[in-house]
C-alpha cells in the first residue's frame, strides 16, 4: 500500500506519515521547501518498515500536485491513499483580515485539497483507494477572528462529503477527520510539555490507520475528535 500525505514534514502530517510507516505502508509526503522535506524524510526513514520519500510542492499549484502524483507512481508503482493535510491559519477580525490572508487560507485549505485530489483521482480510482481530508472542528463551529479559517474548513467538510457521494460507487472511500486542539506546529506554534492535554499528531495517525483497516463495507465519512480534557490539569 502507498500513501501520499500533503504537508507531511511536521505536525499532524508527520504524525500520520510515521503511523503509516510503522504499518509497513510506503509513504510519499510533501512540504513547501525541499530542505524541510529532506530533513523529515531522514527522520521518518528510521521508523520503517515502510519506505518514504519527501517532495517539495505547494498544494496551491495544480501542476505541482500532478508532478507529486507522477513521482509517487514512478517510485512506488501505485497510489492507494491520499491524506490531504496541508493547511494554514490566518486569524484576525474581519476589520483587520487582509485580502492576501483570505486568499492564502482559501487557496491552501480548500482549493489545495481539490488540486491534490484531482491530481490523484485516476490513481485512487484504479486502486479503489481512500481519500482522507484533515479538516477541523472549525468546520462546524464558528468563532471570532476566524472568518477565513471557518470558511475554508466549512468548505472542506462539505467538499469531502460531496466527493464521498461522487466516489463511493467507484470503490473509493472518502472521510474527513475534524480535530479540536492538537499539539502541532500549526500557525507557528511550538509544541511543549504544556500541550500534553491536547490531541497528539500520532493520535490522528492512529485514527488514519484504523480507518484503513476498517471493513470495506463500512465508511465513517465524518469524524469529530476532541481532547478528553478541556485544558491541562
Amino acid at each position: 500500500m502507498t500513501a501520499l500525505v500533503t504537508g507531511g514534514s511536521k505536525g499532524i502530517g508527520y504524525g500520520i506519515a510515521a503511523s503509516l510507516l510503522k504499518e509497513g505502508v510506503q509513504v510519499a509526503f510533501t512540504s513547501r521547501r525541499q530542505e524541510d522535506a529532506d530533513a523529515a524524510a531522514v527522520e521518518l526513514s528510521k521508523i520503517g518498515p515502510g519506505k518514504v520519500i519527501g517532495i517539495a510542492a505547494d498544494v496551491r499549484d495544480f501542476d505541482a500536485q500532478q508532478k507529486v502524483v507522477a513521482k509517487t507512481l514512478e517510485t512506488f508503482g501505485r497510489l492507494d491513499v491520499l491524506i490531504a493535510n496541508a493547511g494554514v491559519g490566518h486569524f484576525a477580525p474581519i476589520t483587520e483580515l487582509t485580502p492576501a490572508q483570505w486568499q492564502d487560507t482559501i487557496d491552501t485549505n480548500l482549493t489545495g485539497v481539490f488540486y491534490s485530489l484531482k491530481a490523484a483521482l485516476d490513481a485512487l480510482i484504479d486502486a479503489k483507494g481512500y481519500f482522507i481530508s484533515i479538516a477541523s472542528l472549525a468546520g462546524t463551529n464558528f468563532f471570532a477572528t476566524a472568518s477565513a479559517y471557518n470558511a475554508s474548513k466549512f468548505g472542506l467538510v462539505g467538499f469531502t462529503q460531496a466527493v464521498m457521494l461522487d466516489l463511493r460507487n467507484a470503490g473509493v472511500k472518502c472521510s474527513t477527520i475534524m480535530p479540536g486542539s492538537v499539539a502541532s506546529h500549526f500557525n507557528n506554534h511550538e509544541p511543549s510539555a504544556d500541550d500534553d492535554w491536547k490531541i497528539q499528531p500520532e493520535d490522528l495517525g492512529q485514527m488514519v490507520v484504523d480507518l484503513l483497516k476498517m471493513n470495506p463495507r463500512t465508511l465513517p465519512s465524518k469524524i469529530e475528535v476532541r481532547p478528553s480534557q478541556t485544558s491541562k490539569k
